[in-house]
Protein backbone atom coordinates (compact mmCIF):
# COMPACT_ATOMS: atom_id res chain seq x y z
CA UNK A 1 0.00 0.00 0.00
CA UNK A 2 1.58 3.27 -1.15
CA UNK A 3 0.99 6.08 1.32
CA UNK A 4 1.33 9.75 0.50
CA UNK A 5 0.52 13.05 2.16
CA UNK A 6 -1.72 15.78 0.79
CA UNK A 7 -2.43 19.26 2.14
CA UNK A 8 -5.83 20.87 1.62
CA UNK A 9 -6.68 24.50 2.31
CA UNK A 10 -10.42 25.03 2.77
CA UNK A 11 -11.92 28.53 2.52
CA UNK A 12 -15.41 29.76 3.35
CA UNK A 13 -17.43 29.56 6.56
CA UNK A 14 -15.22 26.84 8.01
CA UNK A 15 -14.27 28.13 11.47
CA UNK A 16 -16.62 28.05 14.44
CA UNK A 17 -18.94 25.48 12.80
CA UNK A 18 -17.36 22.17 13.90
CA UNK A 19 -15.46 21.77 10.65
CA UNK A 20 -12.25 20.43 12.23
CA UNK A 21 -14.13 17.98 14.45
CA UNK A 22 -16.17 16.54 11.58
CA UNK A 23 -13.12 16.39 9.31
CA UNK A 24 -11.04 14.55 11.93
CA UNK A 25 -13.91 12.11 12.51
CA UNK A 26 -14.20 11.48 8.76
CA UNK A 27 -10.43 10.97 8.50
CA UNK A 28 -10.52 8.39 11.30
CA UNK A 29 -13.43 6.59 9.61
CA UNK A 30 -11.31 6.40 6.45
CA UNK A 31 -8.43 4.89 8.40
CA UNK A 32 -6.18 7.80 7.41
CA UNK A 33 -3.97 9.94 9.63
CA UNK A 34 -3.31 13.68 9.78
CA UNK A 35 -4.82 16.80 11.29
CA UNK A 36 -7.24 19.67 10.78
CA UNK A 37 -6.06 23.12 11.91
CA UNK A 38 -7.56 26.63 11.92
CA UNK A 39 -5.42 29.22 10.14
CA UNK A 40 -5.13 32.87 11.11
CA UNK A 41 -6.91 34.02 7.92
CA UNK A 42 -10.12 32.06 8.59
CA UNK A 43 -9.23 29.04 6.44
CA UNK A 44 -8.72 25.47 7.64
CA UNK A 45 -5.65 23.41 6.76
CA UNK A 46 -6.14 19.67 6.48
CA UNK A 47 -3.15 17.36 6.19
CA UNK A 48 -3.90 13.73 5.39
CA UNK A 49 -1.66 10.73 4.97
CA UNK A 50 -3.20 7.70 3.36
CA UNK A 51 -3.55 5.76 0.16
CA UNK A 52 -4.90 7.30 -3.05
CA UNK A 53 -8.48 6.23 -2.38
CA UNK A 54 -8.49 7.66 1.18
CA UNK A 55 -7.09 10.97 -0.03
CA UNK A 56 -9.60 11.18 -2.88
CA UNK A 57 -12.48 10.42 -0.49
CA UNK A 58 -11.27 13.22 1.82
CA UNK A 59 -11.08 15.54 -1.19
CA UNK A 60 -14.71 14.81 -2.07
CA UNK A 61 -15.76 15.27 1.57
CA UNK A 62 -13.99 18.64 1.81
CA UNK A 63 -15.75 19.97 -1.30
CA UNK A 64 -18.86 20.39 0.87
CA UNK A 65 -17.74 19.72 4.44
CA UNK A 66 -20.28 19.28 7.24
CA UNK A 67 -23.78 20.74 6.88
CA UNK A 68 -22.94 23.60 9.24
CA UNK A 69 -20.14 24.84 6.95
CA UNK A 70 -19.98 26.60 3.60
CA UNK A 71 -16.99 25.75 1.42
CA UNK A 72 -16.15 28.48 -1.10
CA UNK A 73 -12.74 27.22 -2.24
CA UNK A 74 -10.64 24.09 -1.87
CA UNK A 75 -6.95 23.92 -2.76
CA UNK A 76 -5.05 20.65 -2.93
CA UNK A 77 -1.26 20.25 -2.81
CA UNK A 78 0.86 17.11 -2.76
CA UNK A 79 3.57 17.44 -0.09
CA UNK A 80 6.42 15.29 1.19
CA UNK A 81 5.31 12.18 3.06
CA UNK A 82 4.65 12.75 6.76
CA UNK A 83 3.77 10.08 9.32
CA UNK A 84 1.03 11.04 11.80
CA UNK A 85 -0.52 9.25 14.76
CA UNK A 86 -4.31 9.37 14.52
CA UNK A 87 -6.20 12.34 13.13
CA UNK A 88 -5.77 15.41 15.35
CA UNK A 89 -7.64 18.65 15.80
CA UNK A 90 -5.12 21.47 16.17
Amino acid sequence: MDLSTTKFIVSGRVQGVGFRYHTAYFGLKLGATGYAKNLWDGDVEVMITGNEEQINQMHHYLLDGPRSARVDNLRREEVDYQAFQGFDIL
